[in-house]
């Protein structure tokens, strides 16, 4: 990512992360770094296409600790998925290690915004009391589970936004040009793990999931509404 495109999406997202903004300020910041985001993976797609040494494929670790770092893992997918990258979880010590693969440009996009949000789930836990009777931590993985599905629907949405605002007679198709790379990203990810095994589905118990879910859509990605690092703490259990 350019350095001025770099500068003023970190911008844009310190302010949505500050605890001091409203939800509507913080909504608006992080639709607008967003959608920098999005147009910007578009853009390096189709100058890659012509330029393959511009982005190329590639992979990088990300490290998700305690607390909750399951539910911190399954917020990266969130991300990870829309932006067209892929995310294998190895486990270490009482934590993760998040082997994610795709174009440089998009794993470049898949950390700015993970980084943000778990800033932004942070602060939404913190202001979220737990229903008394109720499992601190179960309410607060079930209600990280609606803020990550949330989420991932808003960005899968903020890229199609994205997509067919690049699209018009006589350029290239978008559509096939992102196809293509994800292939390449898939073909890459089975290199390294051929007998990769998909994990069974988690069921959680808590009653949060819908106060995740109201955050997440106060998170407002961008795009049609549907709704300082991985160790960044959350509250614990």
């Amino acid at each position: 990512m350019s350095d001025a495109i770099l500068a003023k999406v970190r911008k844009l997202l310190a302010k949505a992360e500050d605890a001091a903004c409203t939800p509507a300020e913080s909504a608006a910041f992080t639709a607008k770094a967003t959608e920098l985001i999005a147009r910007y993976g578009v853009d390096r797609a189709l100058l890659a296409a012509r330029d393959p040494a511009t982005d190329p494929v590639g992979d990088r670790v990300v490290d998700v600790v305690a607390p909750y770092a399951r539910d911190k893992v399954d917020l990266l997918a969130s991300v990870a998925d829309p932006l067209r990258c892929r995310c294998v979880r190895r486990r270490q010590g009482n934590g993760f290690a998040v082997h994610l693969f795709g174009f440089s440009s998009d794993l470049e996009r898949v950390e700015l915004l993970f980084t943000s949000l778990l800033v932004q789930a942070a602060h939404g836990l913190a202001g979220t009391p737990v229903p008394s009777g109720t499992h601190p931590g179960a309410y607060r993985r079930s209600w990280l589970a609606g803020f990550a599905r949330v989420v991932g629907e808003r960005l899968r949405a903020a890229e199609a936004d994205a997509v067919a605002g690049a699209t018009g007679p006589g350029a290239p198709s978008v559509a096939l040009v992102l196809v293509d790379r994800s292939e390449r990203v898939r073909q890459r990810l089975a290199e390294v793990y051929p007998e990769l095994r998909t994990a069974a589905p988690r069921r959680l118990a808590g009653t949060g999931y819908s106060s995740g879910v109201a955050a997440g859509r106060r998170a407002d990605l961008g795009g049609r509404p549907v709704a300082e690092s991985s160790r960044r703490a959350l509250p614990r259990r």
